[in-house]
C-alpha cells in the first residue's frame, strides 16, 4: 500500500469515525416513562405525563441538554402492575432508553424495579411506599415522600393537640397497605394507640360500616384514612354523614384539588400532610421553594387549563432531576448518571429540597411535608 493510499484510508476512516460521533451527538436522550394515565390511579398519571411532556417540550425549546434534545417514550399502564412490566421490557429492551421516570403507583413501580436493576438503568419513581428504596436498590430513586413519613407527619400534629387513641381505616391497595405496615411501625414512637384498625378496598363505595365500627369503638379521639384516588373522599363523605364529628386525617395520597371537587363540603376540617406545590400562593415570601412551585404552578394552569397536583410536581421533580444528573456526569452514560442521581444535593423541588446519598434514594426529611387544613372548601396551613 503506497503512502498517498494509506492516507487516503486514515481520512476516510477518521471521517466515518467523527460521522458516527456526530450521529450519536445528534441522538434524542430517550426518557422512558410508565404511568397510570387511565384506570383507578388516573388522578395520578394524567397529571404527571402532561407534566412530562410540558417540560419535555419545554427543555427542548432551550436547546435541550448537552445539545441533545430530549425524546419521552410513554406507555399507559391502565393502573395495571402486569403491564407495567411488560411495558418496562419495551422500554429497556426495544426502546433502548437512557433512563425511567415514572411508576405512578408502588405495584407498577415494583413490578418494574427486578428490570431496571438487572439492565442497570436508572429509574426515578413518583410512587409513595418506603419499600421503593428501603433497602436501597441500585438504580432505583424516588420523588414523593414516604408513606412512613406522611404518619410521622400526622402523628406529629396529633401529639401537638394531645391525641394518643387513634383509629386507622386503610386502602387494601399498595399504598394503602404499606401505609397501614407503616402508621403501624411508628406509632409507638409517638405515643399512639391504634385502638382500631379497619380496611376497605379501592373500588367500595360505601364505607359506612368500617366507619359506624370505629364510632363505636370506646376511647377514638381521632381517625387516619390511608388511601389514595375516590376511596378517601367516599370515607370522608360517610364521614359526615354517620355524624362523626371526630378529627379527620388524610394521607398525602389525596393531596390534591381533586380531592375537594370529590369529597365537598364534607372535607371541612380535614388534616393532611402535603408538599408545598398544593398551597403557593400561601408560602411565605422568603420559602425557598416558593419559586419552584409558583412556576410549575403557573406553567401547567397557562398551558392545560387545570389546576395543578401534588402528583404532576412529583413528575416534575424526578425529569428536572435526571436533566440536572445528566448535565452533572457530562454524559447519559447510566453508571455516571445513576452516580450523579445519587449525588444530588440541595436540589429544591416541588416536593421538598432533595439531599440523596448512598442510603438515601428519596433525599427528603419531615420538613419537606406541610400540615393542611381544609377551610372554607381551600387548603389552609394548619396552626
Amino acid at each position: 500500500m503506497n503512502k498517498r493510499t494509506t492516507l487516503k484510508t486514515l481520512f476516510v476512516g477518521t471521517v466515518l469515525a467523527l460521522g458516527s460521533f456526530g450521529a450519536m451527538a445528534n441522538e434524542p436522550i430517550k426518557i422512558g416513562s410508565i404511568l397510570s394515565v387511565t384506570g383507578p390511579a388516573a388522578f395520578l398519571g394524567d397529571p404527571e405525563l402532561k407534566t412530562l411532556q410540558l417540560y419535555v417540550e419545554e427543555i427542548n425549546k432551550k436547546g435541550g441538554v448537552l445539545g441533545r434534545q430530549l425524546q419521552l417514550v410513554h406507555y399507559d399502564d391502565g393502573s395495571d402492575a402486569n403491564k407495567a412490566n411488560g411495558f418496562a421490557k419495551r422500554l429497556i429492551d426495544d426502546d433502548k432508553v437512557d433512563l425511567i421516570v415514572g411508576g405512578t403507583t408502588t405495584g407498577s413501580t415494583m413490578s418494574t424495579v427486578p428490570l431496571v436493576e438487572k439492565a442497570g438503568v436508572p429509574f426515578i419513581s413518583l410512587a409513595g411506599a418506603v419499600v421503593i428504596v428501603e433497602p436501597v436498590k441500585k438504580f432505583v430513586f424516588k420523588t414523593p415522600h414516604t408513606d412512613r413519613m406522611a404518619a410521622e407527619k400526622v402523628f406529629e400534629d396529633m401529639k401537638k393537640r394531645g391525641i394518643s387513641k387513634v383509629a386507622l381505616l386503610s386502602e387494601t391497595s399498595g399504598f394503602g397497605q404499606s401505609g397501614k405496615k407503616e402508621t403501624e411501625a411508628v406509632a409507638a414512637k409517638y405515643g399512639v394507640t391504634l385502638v382500631a384498625n379497619e380496611t376497605y378496598g379501592p373500588k367500595d363505595t360505601d364505607m359506612s360500616p368500617q366507619l359506624t365500627k370505629i364510632k363505636n369503638t370506646a376511647g377514638v379521639q381521632a381517625v387516619f384514612v390511608f388511601g389514595l384516588g375516590q376511596g378517601p373522599a367516599i370515607v370522608t363523605k360517610n364521614y359526615k354523614q354517620l355524624g362523626i364529628t371526630l378529627p379527620l386525617y388524610q394521607s398525602h395520597g389525596v393531596a390534591s384539588d381533586e380531592f375537594l371537587k370529590l369529597a365537598g363540603p364534607a372535607a371541612e376540617g380535614v388534616r393532611l400532610p402535603s408538599p408545598a406545590q398544593l398551597i403557593p400562593e400561601k408560602l411565605p415570601a422568603g420559602d425557598p421553594q416558593k419559586p419552584v412551585v409558583t412556576a410549575y404552578d403557573k406553567a401547567y394552569k397557562e398551558r392545560y387549563k387545570q389546576d395543578v397536583s401534588t402528583f404532576g410536581g412529583y413528575a416534575y421533580d424526578g425529569l428536572m432531576i435526571a436533566v440536572d444528573a445528566i448535565k452533572r456526569a457530562g454524559s447519559t452514560d447510566k453508571a455516571k448518571v445513576r452516580d450523579a442521581i445519587e449525588a444530588t444535593k440541595g436540589f429544591v423541588g416541588t416536593s421538598g429540597t432533595f439531599n440523596m446519598s448512598p442510603t438515601d434514594h428519596m433525599g427528603l426529611d419531615l420538613s419537606a411535608f406541610r400540615m393542611l387544613e381544609v377551610k372554607g372548601g381551600d387548603w389552609t396551613i394548619s396552626k
